[in-house]
């Protein structure tokens, strides 16, 4: 399993749909096989997340965020990891908003620091 604890993560691709951008970090933290993450930058004034780590490393997890328009959104997400040549993560990310349109997206985040 891989360990995400204290890991900062910046989001490199995102779908148009989505909120996260190059200013979002996401500090993630991990107990077991339970993560959780407060977030936030660029559209989202505050966010958190929690999942649960399997053993290749994959996180499914569920979200929620107060984005800069004064919204509550919320979706989840099944996120694949990569251990980049430099050593660092890597995740490929599938989601989908539980409120607001329902729509899906793709993004990629990376390991930072």
């Amino acid at each position: 399993m891989i360990d995400y604890n204290n890991k900062l993560f910046r989001p490199v691709v995102n779908t148009e749909n989505g909120e996260t951008s190059s200013e979002t970090v996401f500090i993630y933290k991990q107990v077991g096989n339970i993560l959780t993450s407060k977030y936030s930058g660029g559209k989202i004034i505050k966010g958190h997340l929690i999942g649960l780590v399997n053993d290749k490393g994959e996180i499914d997890m569920r979200y929620h965020q107060v984005n800069q328009k004064g919204e509550l959104m919320t979706g989840i997400c099944h996120s694949k990891p990569e251990i980049m040549e430099n050593g660092k993560i890597r995740l490929h990310e599938t989601w989908q908003w539980t409120s607001g349109d329902y729509s899906n997206g793709e993004s990629i985040i990376e390991e930072q620091g």
